[in-house]
């Protein structure tokens, strides 16, 4: 009978044993399972930050082409509706330079 006793207790500590082990392997697994996750997220974090400066660059440089295009239009538009003959600018300059040259 104390044979069989110390057989089922030696056969708990052994099972107690095996679960602690086993505690602490889950516990490194997921441990490195959490490590992984972040990695990902951080890289994807990183990823998506660059992808949307290169997003946003991509409109601003869209943006000044726009700006850029509107601004040659209404100046061509400008240019095309004034229309000053070389008598009358030459009388605009003269009088712009009494204006800033007056004593």
């Amino acid at each position: 009978m104390r044979d069989m006793i110390q057989k089922i207790v030696a056969t708990e500590a052994q099972g107690k044993a095996a679960v602690e082990e086993a505690k602490a392997k889950a516990d490194r697994i997921l441990a490195e399972a959490r490590k992984k996750a972040q990695d990902i997220a951080a890289r994807a974090r990183q990823e998506a930050g660059a992808e949307a400066d290169s997003i946003v660059a991509a409109a601003v440089e869209a943006a000044q082409k726009e700006k850029d295009k509107r601004l040659a239009q209404v100046a061509a538009r400008i240019e095309n509706q004034v229309k000053i003959d070389e008598a009358a600018r030459k009388r605009v300059v003269e009088a712009i330079v009494r204006c800033i040259c007056r004593p």
